[in-house]
């Protein structure tokens, strides 16, 4: 009697670990295959962006931003940048540091009580 309730006992407990080990693989696959996705993400936003950077790049050479600026030159008024246009940074005026103000000033000088 007591050996055959350790066998269903033992079968049963074969049953649900083969049910959580087949969950888990399950569980494994999803988060591998969640995983990837997010890399294909990441890879397709990295060319995006190396897209955008050399857009940008071609946009901003210096002959093609010359040449708009002498097509519209009297609709903005653009004017050269002359060096007396830029400052040192000894000229900056920054804000003087706020004052410490104390709301509850507190008095710790000695006057009643003396310690041992």
């Amino acid at each position: 009697m007591m050996r055959s309730l350790l066998h269903v006992l033992t079968a049963l407990a074969v049953i649900g670990l083969a049910f959580w080990a087949y969950r888990e693989n399950y569980r494994t696959q999803a988060a591998l295959a969640e995983a990837e996705k997010l890399q294909t993400g990441i890879a397709e936003a990295r060319q995006r962006l190396r897209m955008l950077n050399a857009e940008w790049a071609y946009l901003n050479r210096p002959d093609r931003l010359m040449d708009l600026v002498e097509m519209n030159y009297d609709r903005l008024g653009l004017m050269p940048l002359q060096p007396h246009q830029f400052g040192r940074i000894d000229q900056v005026a920054y804000p003087a540091p706020a004052a410490l103000v104390l709301s509850n000033p507190v008095d710790v000088s000695n006057t009643e009580e003396q310690w041992p």
